[in-house]
């Protein structure tokens, strides 16, 4: 167990090339004006902010709590074409989001994604025949340009040698298909690197508090500093309120008569020890409508999830006993009762699925983006889905550029001339990274574990390299944060001056696999906090 004792005592001077300073960037935002102010560090604000940037604005990105604190890191860490919209005959939408999942997990950040096979199970007295599912899931091969093979069939046997705990009695047959995984919080903080290599200015922990008006046009934003309590401005040509949950709470600052314009859905998930290797994914039909996905993710075992209209104070969801008992027991379709034990649970998260508003049941209802203009001209965008995240900034960009009275100027590049898949930082393939790592280590002292480099080459891809430099100046560094993990103090050195990590959480939970595994003690938490003070 790692101790307090153990935290590598490091210098107060951060890495060349650290981060400017809270002060500096609170200075930077409250003297300049800025051509697009986005308010809300999720996926959508910091790809929008990332394609403004790419195109020559002056953009300023700002969220109350960390970046993909909420709703962004707390998905079912896919990258998917959507399986499920093939039944209500949507088509041409299944083809566009196997368009964005190949171009990120091919060229745009194939050092995050990682290809995923899934099982479907076809039970008898299922909702679904072993012959339907065999042509959805060629189908939906065909709409991916059968680049991760063709859909077909497998024996109940076969899918039990790759997956051990799957359910085989009633087992008539199980389809198979292809989609991308990937860890949501690295995801979203290599885009925010991507804005601010672009050119962006971004501050996380800073809550809005208010708005700026000019002539009844929002201008800007009042904000507070939640690390020191420093209150400070920011001025801007245009706003984009992106705040994904909380988007009415904002338009109600704009006006305090707005109506809703959106409503909220509750997607809870467990995440668990895996009692054997698992080869593959489940995806497993409850209903006509609902799968339930049983994921091998972060060398642990990730179930969920669920689907249910929510009221409440989105800073307040959380997953409850009913959450907890409905996964496991939709889980227990098709997996064994002993990888099901309570005991096994490491963690929970629930993340809010922003939808249109409107009656319906929110498991059918689209996940689509509404993009609604204030009487103050903010512009509030919310919804969509995780695979599509490059494409929704570059649709928030045009809907931008097309504004009456084109708000943002003229002199700057159109989101339609950009490149179109440009990577995101650290681009490399991983497998070499890793060997890389194994090889090139420091000649004294001891190579790399094997499981460190394998984790540092599909979380920072190149980038790992300037993780293993720090290591190599710092033996200290070098060591594991956790036995059981493959994470090292290097990694959170690198959080605090090159990540914006600010408190624990923001390490233990998005910055690295700590908390997701179970393994985020007191000691721990304190030793990263020591380090984030120095």
């Amino acid at each position: 167990m790692t101790t307090l004792q153990s935290v590598p005592a490091l210098g107060t001077h951060p890495a060349a090339g650290s981060l400017p300073s809270r002060a500096e960037t609170r200075e930077q935002l409250s003297k300049a004006t800025y051509d697009l102010l986005v308010i809300g560090g999720g996926i959508l604000g910091i790809s929008t902010a990332w394609h403004a940037a790419q195109s020559g604005l002056r953009v300023a990105l700002v969220d109350a709590g960390d970046f993909a604190g909420a709703t962004s890191s707390a998905s079912s860490k896919l990258l998917h074409g959507g399986l499920r919209y093939l039944q209500t005959g949507a088509v041409k939408l299944v083809a566009e989001n196997h368009f964005e999942r190949r171009a990120v997990s091919r060229q745009v950040a194939p050092h995050l994604a990682n290809p995923l096979t899934f099982y479907l199970p076809v039970y008898k007295g299922g909702p679904h025949g072993a012959a339907k599912l065999g042509a959805g899931v060629f189908a939906y091969s065909a709409l991916s340009a059968f680049g991760d093979g063709v859909g077909h069939l497998l024996s109940p046997a076969k899918a039990a040698q790759d997956v051990p705990e799957l359910r085989t009695d009633d087992l008539k047959a199980v389809a198979v298909y292809g989609d991308d995984q990937m860890n949501d919080a690295r995801m979203a903080l290599m885009t925010v690197r991507a804005a601010v290599d672009a050119g962006a200015t971004v501050l996380n922990h800073a809550e809005v508090t208010g708005l700026r008006f000019t002539r009844g046009r929002v201008t800007g934003a009042e904000l507070k500093d939640r690390t020191t309590g420093d209150e400070f401005g920011v001025d801007a040509r245009l706003v984009l309120n992106a705040t994904g949950p909380w988007v009415d709470h904002l338009r109600k600052m704009e006006d305090p008569g707005a109506a809703p314009s959106i409503r909220l859905s509750k997607g809870a998930h467990l995440v668990l020890k895996r009692t054997s290797p698992w080869k593959a994914a489940l995806a497993t039909p409850i209903d006509k409508y609902r799968i339930t996905f049983a994921l091998p993710w972060e060398d642990m075992l990730l179930l969920g999830t669920t689907d249910e209209e929510y009221e409440g104070d989105p800073g307040q969801v959380e997953v409850t006993e009913k959450d907890t008992a409905q996964i496991l027991d939709e889980a227990a379709f098709s997996i064994r009762d002993q990888q099901l034990s309570r005991d096994l649970i490491t963690y929970s998260f629930a993340g809010l699925r922003v939808l249109p508003g409107g009656p319906g049941d929110t498991s059918k209802a689209k996940r689509e983006t509404v993009v609604t203009e204030g009487r103050g001209g903010m512009l509030s965008v919310a919804g969509g889905k995780w695979t599509t995240f490059r494409h929704i900034g570059r649709t928030v960009m045009k809907k931008l550029e097309q504004l009456p009275g084109r708000p943002l100027g003229e002199d700057y590049e159109p989101v339609s001339a950009l490149p179109k898949r440009l990577p995101l930082p650290g681009i490399a393939n991983p497998n070499a990274v890793a060997h890389r790592l194994l090889v090139d280590g420091p000649a004294p002292g001891p190579r790399m574990a094997a499981d460190t480099a394998r984790h540092l080459a599909t979380h920072y891809g190149s980038l790992s390299f300037d993780i293993a430099r720090m290591a190599n100046e710092n033996p200290e560094l070098a060591r594991r944060i956790h036995p059981d993990a493959p994470e090292i103090w290097a990694q959170v050195a690198y959080a605090r001056d090159h990540e914006w990590a600010e408190t624990a959480d923001d390490v233990l939970r998005r910055r690295t696999t700590l908390t997701i595994r179970g393994l985020a003690t007191d000691e721990i938490r304190a030793g990263v906090e020591s380090m984030l003070r120095k």
